[in-house]
């Protein structure tokens, strides 16, 4: 573990996954039984690459990401590398049938990563100050810019009209609070990567209770495809097909990556404690977003997380930036 989220122990992960697991296993439930429907049919209509490639592009310049200092591509799977803070790269994916959640919010995503690790001193490369501090606090930057920001209503409203324009067809009597609802709709599926925000730690816990098991000698290798498909059975509420949508969708285990998982859903916890602060700290923030102001967010991260590279461990970093410890 500490290869990816340094000072943390198991001990600690599994005190706040017995915390989250059972009341997000209830709230889903309560979702799952929800009466009320939302349409999402006109976000899989036919959305052209090349306008989507245009509008996201646009849409992370626009919160902060660098072009200067950074490019765009696509590929197979969205990513974030860097070889330097002045040489950032991002890919996503295309789906003309998909854009906002294959696309753009996958953009977002992994500009968040970009714009940490453009917020690293580069006066320092070379050293522990021009590295991120943990796989956690990376994500907490990613998922709070696509989730905290992009998902935000008030994000929307600076942002909708120009979609409108893009798509209009498309969008056509969809007005702002239809298409709010819809990107921010919840639904339990089998792949970690395509899950919402109340699903996904789910994913991850699952994973995280295995691997601990499996390096405890809890949990034979042979039986790990029926212990995974029991516990999304038992968490989510849905039934595993096959093993390519279960236990082998992910590349961490064959890659030997053991001790990763968990940092997904610390990043989640890390990004709603960071965020809060950063509200209380800049006045009126998210009505800023609204007015397609990013700036002050993106500068409050990087004097309280980016500069510090790995000058602090991630619980200090957190206490230092909040005042409270994760």
């Amino acid at each position: 573990m500490d290869d990816f989220e340094p000072g943390l122990s198991s001990a600690s992960v599994v005190v706040i996954f017995s915390r989250l697991r059972p009341t997000l296993v209830e709230l889903i439930d309560k979702i799952k039984s929800s009466q009320v429907k939302i349409d999402r049919r006109f976000l899989k209509k036919r959305y052209p690459i090349s306008k989507q490639s245009e509008f996201s592009r646009m849409v992370v310049e626009r919160i902060g990401f660098d072009f200067s200092r950074g490019r765009m591509d696509m590929s197979v799977h969205p990513f974030c590398s860097s070889v330097h803070s002045t040489d950032v790269r991002l890919t996503t994916r295309f789906d003309e049938k998909d854009f906002v959640n294959q696309a753009l919010l996958s953009l977002i995503h992994e500009a968040g990563h970009g714009m940490y690790e453009q917020g690293l001193l580069k006066e320092y490369f070379g050293t522990p100050l021009v590295e991120a501090v943990s796989l956690g606090i990376h994500e907490s930057q990613s998922r709070m810019w696509e989730n905290q920001v992009g998902r935000s209503l008030q994000f929307w409203h600076y942002f909708y009209p120009k979609l409108e324009k893009t798509f209009p067809s498309q969008l056509n009597g969809v007005s702002l609070d239809q298409f709010y609802e819809a990107i921010n709709f919840v639904e339990p599926g089998l792949i970690r990567v395509d899950a919402d925000e109340v699903t996904y730690n789910l994913h991850v816990i699952l994973r995280f209770e295995m691997e601990k098991d499996l390096i405890e000698g809890n949990l034979e290798v042979a039986e790990a495809p029926y212990v995974w498909n029991k516990k999304i059975q038992e968490y989510l509420g849905v039934k595993v097909p096959n093993d390519a949508m279960g236990i082998l969708q992910d590349v961490h285990w064959s890659a030997g990556l053991f001790g990763y998982f968990h940092t997904y859903a610390l990043g989640n916890i890390y990004d709603a404690q960071l965020f809060s602060s950063a509200c209380r700290d800049i006045n009126d923030l998210p009505n800023q977003f609204a007015i397609g102001e990013f700036a002050p967010l993106r500068e409050w991260l990087r004097s309280n997380i980016h500069v510090h590279g790995r000058r602090y461990l991630p619980e200090e970093l957190i206490l230092r930036a909040t005042g409270d410890k994760p």
